[in-house]
């Protein structure tokens, strides 16, 4: 698909989202311009923003890790499938984990100000008259988790790289928010926040025939079949020609900071680093051996501190 031309390009940067219009029939590619970063993603039924992805009927169909060839699905009483994931080049993506929001990075790292998911989703949202209490729960792209044998949910570094991507088929008219993950305190994307790039193609007949089919059942409830239909709301999705983003938390800005290290600090870094990992990128190991000790020191104790479980690999 790289020899088509793209109907519409962005570069999401750090701190922002973006809500797209992606037209039945239409693909939306959602790529790692530098790799390892995760993005959360809200989708809505253009005409009809009550109908929205639901990630806990995504997960009884598809189980925790949805990829190639499953369906995003709105909620009941809809049930419907939204969007097709046609290509996955990584494929690791989550259902499991909530958005991270300022409450998160407030109660649990005592940051009173810090970029986060429900935030971004807001704003970019906000441009079609959504408020932050339509955000919903998010399809967690590139993100890697895992449950273990006794329950316990964890988040696991990620290895996408730059050129890694997905591709989403409308099956209906859809508001499509993406949004780069504020998550620069976790394993999520490794420590980091980076850019990603966005492209909206039409998909070929051959694309859209190979799309499985789903069933049409007497079950998939629209308003017409309620018993009250009368929703508070306007339905039809339509952009403020005034808007103009106003993203909390950016321009983010990076302050270097120089640590002089002896000897054998040196050696202890060297030991801790983890360069199969991040490689040469000093900052983010030293992100994770602090997070590691962090971890241990305080979210694994029985002091009642908010707990967030995370597994080493």
């Amino acid at each position: 698909m790289s020899e088509r031309q793209p109907r519409f390009e962005w570069i999401m940067e750090p701190g922002t989202g973006k809500a797209l219009e992606v037209r039945k029939g239409q693909i939306l590619r959602i790529e790692q311009v530098l790799g390892a970063q995760c993005v959360d993603f809200n989708c809505f039924n253009l005409h009809d923003y009550k109908e929205f992805m639901h990630c806990g009927r995504t997960r009884t169909v598809h189980g925790f890790n949805p990829g190639k060839g499953t369906y995003l699905w709105s909620a009941p009483p809809r049930e419907r499938a939204m969007m097709y994931i046609a290509e996955d080049t990584y494929g690791r993506n989550d259902v499991l984990f909530p958005r991270c929001s300022a409450y998160l990075y407030e109660s649990a790292y005592g940051y009173h100000t810090h970029t986060n998911c429900h935030d971004i989703q807001s704003e970019a949202q906000r441009e079609y008259g959504l408020t932050p209490d339509d955000v919903h729960d998010s399809f967690n792209m590139f993100m890697c988790t895992e449950v273990t044998l006794e329950g316990s949910a964890t988040i696991t570094r990620q290895q996408s790289k730059q050129g890694d991507h997905i591709d989403l088929i409308a099956l209906m008219d859809v508001l499509a928010v993406p949004n780069v993950c504020g998550a620069d305190v976790m394993r999520t994307s490794n420590f980091g926040l980076k850019p990603i790039k966005l492209q909206i193609f039409d998909a070929t007949d051959e694309e859209m025939a190979a799309i499985p089919q789903t069933p049409t059942l007497n079950s998939q409830r629209t308003p017409k079949d309620f018993v009250n239909s009368q929703i508070k709301a306007t339905r039809e999705l339509v952009p403020d020609a005034a808007y103009v983003p106003q993203f909390v938390n950016t321009p983010l800005q990076e302050t270097p900071v120089d640590i002089d290290l002896d000897e054998k600090e040196v050696a202890r870094f060297e030991a801790l680093a983890r360069r199969s990992i991040y490689g040469n990128d000093d900052a983010s190991s030293l992100r994770d051996i602090v997070f590691s000790w962090w971890e241990n020191r305080y979210l694994n104790s029985a002091s009642g501190a908010p707990r967030i479980s995370a597994q080493k690999k």
